[in-house]
């Protein structure tokens, strides 16, 4: 069976470091690499053996590119006091997500003119349905108390 290995690019990605990191990391002898002529191959389990836990395996499977998910959500008729405590919601929603590897990234706009606000989900198929249905849930689900800043005397 051939083990899995990565390019220092992807090493980089894959743990959120710039390339010269990961290469430093190489040179001093806390990531363990192979050169291939000009290139550095890493394999899966000396990059486990830095980080202290499995990689999740690569989202590519028979030739198929994992899915990627763009969502806008408008909510009209919300003051900027509530649009804050519902980003903090959201984020705090997205936070705990279930690819590490993968991060959902949100964005908030709120528009004091139109009392508007916008949200921005781009992220995997199953964690951007997670936070819409948070959405939703917030929203439609009798919690405006939680936006009224009522949230239990808080």
């Amino acid at each position: 069976m051939r083990e899995e290995m990565y390019s220092v690019e992807q090493v980089a990605d894959r743990l959120g470091l710039h390339v010269r990191t990961v290469r430093g990391y190489i040179r001093a002898g806390r990531l363990k690499a192979v050169r291939i002529g000009k290139q550095y191959r890493i394999a899966r389990a000396d990059l486990e053996a830095l980080t202290g836990r499995p990689q999740p395996a690569p989202a590519r499977s028979a030739g198929v590119a994992p899915v990627e998910v763009s969502s806008i959500v408008q909510i009209d008729g919300i003051d900027r006091a509530a649009a804050d405590r519902l980003n903090t919601l959201v984020l705090a929603g997205a936070n705990t997500s279930r690819d590490p590897a993968r991060p959902l990234r949100i964005q908030t706009v709120h528009d004091e003119d139109r009392d508007r606000m916008k949200i921005v989900i781009l992220g995997g198929a199953a964690a951007t349905a997670d936070v819409l249905r948070l959405l939703e849930a917030i929203l439609d689900g009798g919690n405006n108390d939680l936006l009224a800043g009522d949230a239990g005397g808080a």
